[in-house]
């Protein structure tokens, strides 16, 4: 039976950020018997508490009814199974993201020459009769540990298109954009300088005259710094050597690529303790920023916590890649609401636990989980 209890709580993100997601279902009556903005509280708050399907999300849902209608009215209890995979089947995937990048500009604060780091994911479990798996390019800001936004690769395009669309969304003004080689492309970095960002884009074989040319230039010319870092642990040990030249009248295509400043070159060194192998890799970058090698060296580094934060959190505790959903636009739209859960549980400060450890706290205790929410 229903409570006679008056709503107290707000949940302002969905009001003020999700109140404009236009429902996808069709109905003559003008209202919906599980309204979208109690759908999604509901969704968001059964993810942030470990729930990873939409099973889970229902059973959650049931068990914590009284605690959902202290935030929204849940006249009519909380959907089935079925009608959050078909809700989410239908939603909008670019009208949700929308929303989600104006949600999360509204709680990150990003700084000045903070790296923004853009890469791509494949979400494995997505692949259904014939087609492939949805591949999402994401931004990811490396100090506030937040994710800014994605963008669906389209099945007959790559991540070259996708990429000037994700940033087209973004605030990004005064951030050091990281992209791996990929994005190498003029027009990323002209759609970056668009948005008074920088760069720093790594050169590989798909822009083959550009790396011939830079790696020529480290053979005639003494770069202008040099910065070494080490890095040990997990039975290894790495050395990691940056060196920057910033005098590029030897570089015949410089003036093909918007705000060019510096050329990079990453020596790695690394070696194993337990077999004793020894491995070197060297890659180019490109660079708008004109700065020395022990800023850049760090900025380059910062790249990865895209992989090591954002992308290993979604495999590892939320089981992206082993979720099922594969009818219409759930995935990209799960996808999303991960994302927004990782970042509501990174925000929340007031202790030092684990990202799975508050998830089972979340789960246990209304009043933990009021906290994240508010965070």
């Amino acid at each position: 039976m229903r409570s006679s209890k008056p709503l107290q709580k707000k949940f302002p993100a969905f009001h003020h950020f999700f109140g404009s997601l236009k429902d996808p279902r069709r109905t003559n009556k003008g209202h919906f018997y599980y309204p979208l903005d109690e759908i999604l509280f509901l969704v968001i708050t059964a993810v942030i508490s470990g729930a990873s399907d939409w099973v889970t999300i229902s059973i959650f849902g049931r068990s914590k009814l009284e605690w959902l209608r202290q935030y929204m009215p849940y006249k009519n209890g909380v959907p089935s199974h079925d009608v959050l995979g078909k809700v989410f089947a239908l939603l909008d995937t670019d009208q949700f993201n929308k929303c989600f990048v104006e949600w999360v500009s509204s709680i990150s604060d990003l700084t000045k020459g903070e790296v923004v780091s853009i890469d791509g994911k494949t979400i494995c479990g997505s692949s259904s009769e014939g087609k492939p798996a949805f591949h999402l390019v994401a931004a990811y800001a490396a100090a506030n540990k937040l994710c800014l936004g994605q963008q669906c690769v389209s099945e007959k395009s790559n991540e070259i298109t996708a990429i000037p669309k994700l940033l087209e969304m973004l605030d990004i003004h005064g951030c050091v954009v990281t992209i791996d080689a990929m994005g190498c492309q003029r027009e990323v970095a002209k759609k970056i300088q668009s948005k008074k960002a920088d760069y720093i884009l790594m050169v590989k074989g798909n822009q083959k005259e550009l790396k011939q040319q830079v790696e020529k230039v480290f053979t005639i010319q003494t770069p202008i710094s040099s910065h070494q870092q080490m890095d040990l642990g997990h039975g290894r040990t790495e050395k990691r050597t940056c060196e920057v030249i910033n005098q590029l009248g030897f570089l015949d295509e410089r003036d093909n690529w918007p705000g060019l400043s510096s050329i990079i070159r990453i020596t790695s060194e690394r070696h194993i303790k337990k077999t004793g192998k020894s491995t070197q890799e060297v890659r180019y970058y490109i660079s708008s920023l004109d700065e020395q090698a022990t800023e850049l060296n760090d900025k380059i580094r910062q790249h990865w916590a895209i992989e090591n934060n954002l992308h290993w959190t979604l495999d590892v505790i939320f089981d992206e890649d082993a979720s099922l959903k594969k009818k219409g636009n759930s995935a990209i739209n799960f996808s999303l609401i991960n994302k927004m859960a990782i970042a509501l549980l990174e925000k929340e400060k007031s202790t030092k636990m684990s990202k799975p450890s508050k998830r089972m706290r979340a789960a246990l205790d209304d009043q933990y989980r009021d906290l994240i929410i508010k965070t």
